[in-house]
């Protein structure tokens, strides 16, 4: 999906040296000494976890924490209040509330749940309930130290599987030594075997807009022109994930297998109603020469029959199929986009 959005600013970071990377160097740069910057950092890095307790590690996190661009710039800008009273100038605001919270915890008896605290008061500070990180808007970040943060996932892919019985063949390879005299050795350099196999798969995906659109902000615009820009960027996120899903295959052994598909078959469907797959389809796995129409044949009867015993299951339905021509990708964006 990122080749779909060359901006990185809207793309969050996973990592779990935002004290050592982000804090303290940040205040060392500005001048500030090493082991105030450290001090600072252990206490700061809290609002996106907990610390490692061993001494040496005290600036990395125990868990990796993902952080969007925004609240990247709010740290940043934060550190550069902190900088200048640390170097003399007056405490701003926000730099005066976080001393207290830590001068607060200092004084507690009970020192772990004193942290806790300090931990939901500095994320308050630093952290933000709505994001335009594409990848935290869709696939959720979950917080443990400041759980009022936390994002709910807006998108669920369940395992693919093949729709009929699969099983797993060896590839057999070798390397031979250019530069062997092959006097007495003439075997190969190198022996070894992967396992492979192929088949048609059947992939569900479950895309909650309503969350997508509550993650990325979109009832939390300002006005009608920020509305619309979020809502826009929404629409590009749901164009990334279409073609992602129907045209990306996954990297790992491409050079040894050139798995290069493309989905065969699409069926999107939209309403209020609770979600369900369509995976019951296949616990009689399809057969014969023609196993992909087969799918397709099981699929919509698994759908059609769904709906006769529940009531229709979805409020409307696309779909495409590449083997008979039928719809296409532009049609299916502009469905999952529509309101």
């Amino acid at each position: 999906m990122k080749d779909e959005f060359s901006d990185e600013s809207l793309y969050g970071t996973r990592t779990r040296r935002v004290g050592a990377d982000w804090i303290a160097s940040e205040l060392v740069t500005a001048g500030i000494d090493s082991e105030t910057a450290t001090k600072w950092s252990v206490d700061l890095q809290r609002a996106y976890g907990v610390p490692e307790e061993q001494s040496d590690k005290a600036l990395l996190n125990k868990q990796a924490v993902h952080v969007s661009p925004v609240e990247q710039a709010k740290l940043s800008a934060f550190l550069k209040l902190l900088a200048a009273h640390l170097k003399g100038a007056p405490p701003e605001e926000l730099v005066k509330k976080a001393h207290d919270a830590i001068k607060k915890r200092d004084k507690a008896s009970d020192k772990k749940k004193a942290n806790v605290t300090l931990a939901r008061e500095l994320g308050g500070m630093l952290l933000v309930k709505e994001s335009t990180a594409v990848d935290i808007a869709l696939f959720g970040r979950m917080l443990a130290a400041v759980p009022a943060f936390n994002f709910d996932a807006a998108v669920q892919v369940a395992h693919a599987f093949t729709v009929h019985k699969a099983s797993a063949d060896s590839d057999y390879f070798t390397a031979v030594d250019d530069l062997n005299p092959r006097e007495e050795d003439v075997g190969a350099a190198h022996v070894n075997e992967t396992g492979f196999g192929a088949g048609v798969y059947y992939l569900y995906i479950c895309v909650n807009r309503e969350q997508l659109d509550q993650n990325l902000g979109v009832d939390a615009a300002q006005d009608n022109e920020a509305k619309t820009a979020v809502v826009a960027l929404r629409n590009r996120v749901l164009n990334a994930l279409l073609n992602a899903i129907t045209k990306v295959s996954p990297t790992g052994k491409q050079n040894s297998f050139a798995s290069r598909a493309y989905a065969s078959y699409l069926l999107a469907e939209k309403g209020d109603k609770q979600p369900r797959s369509l995976a019951l389809a296949f616990v009689k796995p399809v057969n014969g020469t023609d196993q992909l129409d087969q799918a397709i044949r099981a699929l919509t009867t698994k759908r059609d029959n769904l709906d006769k015993v529940y009531g229709p299951c979805a409020s409307d339905r696309k779909s495409l199929n590449a083997e008979t021509g039928e719809g296409s990708l532009d049609e299916l964006i502009a469905f999952a986009q529509a309101d």
